[in-house]
């Protein structure tokens, strides 16, 4: 999978990411209480699809320079 999930401190509800751990641009989707973070492609789109006020998945569609 590419979301790898987050934890999030439940006495503080406080999410910290090491900024120098991780390489590359990321994105963060947080929703009800639960934090997943993916790296993204280089060329590409990634869409955060919602429904209900709720996310219910996130798609990639990649692409490469000709």
């Amino acid at each position: 999978m590419r979301l790898k999930e987050l934890k999030i401190d439940p006495s503080t509800m406080k999410l910290e990411v090491d900024m120098m751990e991780e390489q590359g641009n990321f994105a963060i989707v947080v929703c009800k209480g639960t934090a997943k973070m993916t790296k993204l492609p280089p060329h590409g789109e990634t869409k955060i699809i919602t429904h209900q006020g709720k996310v219910k998945r996130v798609k990639f569609d990649e692409g490469e320079e000709f």
